[in-house]
C-alpha cells in the first residue's frame, strides 16, 4: 500500500536528489507497518546549534488510523540524520506493534470501543498564539497514553481522550520521573 510523503525544508534547499533519497527510504516503512496513511519529513538546518554535528535535523512523523509515531535526529549531514531517524522510527514501529498486539485481549482497538466525540472549532485567534496544531485524538486508557507519549518522543506532556472517563486528559512527566494526570472539569 502506498502512502503520501510530504517533505518540508527549513533554512535549507530540498534538492531533487534529496527528495528522491527521502522518498525511497521512507516508502520502505510500510514493510514494517502497513497501516501508514501519511508520512511527513521535516528537514532543517539549525544555525543556532552549539555543535556543528547537531546542525542538520531530520524529523519524521508517520500517521495512520489510531496512531502517530515521531522520531527526530541530528547529525552533521542531512542524509545521516535521516538514516538515524529512520532507524529510530523502525524501533518505535516494532515497539508499537508489540504493544498493540498484546492489547486488550479481545482483539478490538480503543478506537473501536469508544465512539469519538464531536469537536467544535473556533475561528477566533488571539494575537499571542504563534502556532496552532490540529490532530485526531484516539480513545485510549492511561497506560496506552504513557506508551504513546514515549513513542512520539514527547518529554513534557501528552493530550489524549481517556476511554475510561470519556474526557480529554493531559498526561505529564514529573521531575521525579513519575507521571501526573490532569482531568479538567467544566465548572
Amino acid at each position: 500500500m502506498t502512502f503520501q510523503i510530504d517533505i518540508t525544508g527549513r533554512n535549507m534547499e530540498v534538492t531533487d536528489r534529496l527528495t528522491d533519497y527521502v522518498t525511497k527510504k521512507v516508502s520502505k516503512l510500510d514493510r514494517y507497518l502497513n497501516d501508514i496513511e501519511e508520512a511527513h519529513v521535516d528537514l532543517a538546518y539549525a544555525k543556532s546549534a552549539r555543535s556543528a554535528s547537531d546542525r542538520q535535523v531530520a524529523q519524521l512523523t508517520i500517521r495512520g488510523k489510531g496512531f502517530i509515531l515521531r522520531s527526530e535526529e541530528r547529525a552533521d549531514d542531512i542524509y545521516a540524520a535521516l538514516d538515524i531517524a529512520l532507524d529510530k522510527m523502525q524501533r518505535r514501529i516494532e515497539r508499537y506493534k508489540g504493544k498493540r498486539n498484546r492489547g486488550r485481549g479481545d482483539g478490538r482497538s480503543a478506537a473501536e470501543v469508544v465512539p469519538l466525540p464531536e469537536s467544535e472549532e473556533e475561528d477566533f485567534e488571539p494575537p499571542l498564539i504563534a502556532r496552532r496544531k490540529h490532530f485526531v485524538i484516539s480513545p485510549m486508557d492511561e497506560s496506552e497514553a504513557i506508551e504513546q507519549m514515549s513513542l512520539l518522543g514527547h518529554e513534557d506532556f501528552f493530550v489524549f481522550y481517556n476511554a475510561s472517563t470519556d474526557a480529554i486528559n493531559v498526561l505529564y512527566k514529573r521531575r521525579d520521573g513519575t507521571y501526573g494526570l490532569i482531568e479538567p472539569e467544566i465548572g
